[in-house]
């Protein structure tokens, strides 16, 4: 067991976690409401410290970021427990269940998985994914260190339910995320994720202030977040706090988990997809094949810089520093 950080302890040996906003109040020998952080006589222990179980070395397109070294391989782990519970969860499996409940945990330390991450020829980092990162805090903060000291690239996959000063102490050792937006207004959030949206905006704007590569996908669930007017909203905000360059992917639903009602149909997607692109530069759409929705595009002179055929990647549109090829107007912020 390795001791968590960000708590307070009371004198009954209770606890409260100040890592999420969820802020859980803890008794002797439970867990909060992500399952994997334990209270243990009086102290918080992060359970799944060093335990993992997933590994993969993916396209980083999977994660999805789509302007971030893009055809380049990325070694991914993902663990146990999430601090969202939501009716939809593609990952159930590894997200909604404790950690003596998957019994193919593996451990890892931090050196030999560093070393193992160096040593793939064509890997350009580790991705922490799969199951929400930020409630293994302290294994991701370790992880991250080690993993910059052998200049390789940190990759962050989340819901953004974290708190303010975690978040900050992270930032400098991530190079990029992709946050989760999973709706634009509250009651969704509580309803089927229990968890609330201001702290997941507050995420989004302090990535997006900081150094670290920022990109967002909102999966489209029929019915409860495709409205054109909330739709709106949401773009309103993207635009005014992050700014119209950042890569906005908009992903087709599939019934999982809790949730049972009909995919998203095709046309909602192509839709909200035309009607982004009006205002956002770079718009993509995932699980949905399309012959061009999920290329990049100049957008100075429109010219096809990067094209994607699921995970084929062709990138000759692209100068090595982000250029386009074609006008020379930056299209990349962190080729």
């Amino acid at each position: 067991m390795h001791e968590a950080l960000y708590y307070t302890s009371a004198s009954d040996n209770t606890i409260q976690c100040r890592l999420c906003p969820h802020r859980c109040k803890i008794s002797p020998s439970q867990t909060g409401f992500c399952r994997v952080r334990e209270n243990i006589d009086g102290k918080l222990y992060a359970s799944t410290y060093a335990k993992v179980s997933s590994i993969n070395l993916d396209p980083i397109e999977k994660k999805p970021l789509f302007h971030f070294y893009p055809g380049k391989k990325i070694l991914s782990i993902g663990q146990v427990g999430c601090n969202f519970h939501c009716s939809f969860c593609q990952n159930y499996r590894i997200s909604q269940c404790r950690p003596t409940d998957f019994f193919w945990l593996k451990e890892y330390n931090i050196e030999d998985l560093v070393e193992q991450a160096a040593g793939i020829p064509s890997n350009i980092g580790l991705a922490y994914t799969y199951n929400e990162p930020f409630i293994a805090y302290e294994y991701l903060l370790d992880l991250s260190i080690a993993n910059h000291a052998q200049r390789l690239k940190n990759v962050v996959v989340s819901n953004g339910f974290i708190n303010k000063i975690p978040l900050r102490k992270l930032l400098p050792h991530v190079d990029a995320f992709n946050i989760d937006l999973k709706a634009f207004n509250d009651r969704f959030y509580r309803v089927q994720t229990q968890g609330r949206l201001a702290p997941v905006l507050q995420t989004i704007e302090a990535i997006a202030h900081s150094n670290a590569h920022l990109e967002i996908t909102c999966l489209i669930i029929p019915g409860l977040n495709d409205s054109s007017k909330e739709f709106d909203l949401m773009l309103d905000w993207i635009i005014n706090h992050i700014g119209e360059n950042i890569p906005l992917h908009l992903s087709r639903y599939f019934p999982s988990f809790r949730m049972k009602q009909e995919a998203t149909p095709e046309t909602t997607l192509l839709q909200l997809y035309y009607h982004a692109k009006k205002r956002i530069r770079h718009v993509f759409l995932g699980n949905l094949f399309t012959a061009d929705k999920a290329n990049t595009f100049c957008p100075a002179c429109g010219y096809e810089v990067i094209s994607r055929n699921r995970h084929k990647i062709n990138v000759s549109g692209l100068s090595p520093d982000g250029f386009c090829t074609f006008c020379h107007h930056p299209v990349l912020l962190h080729p």
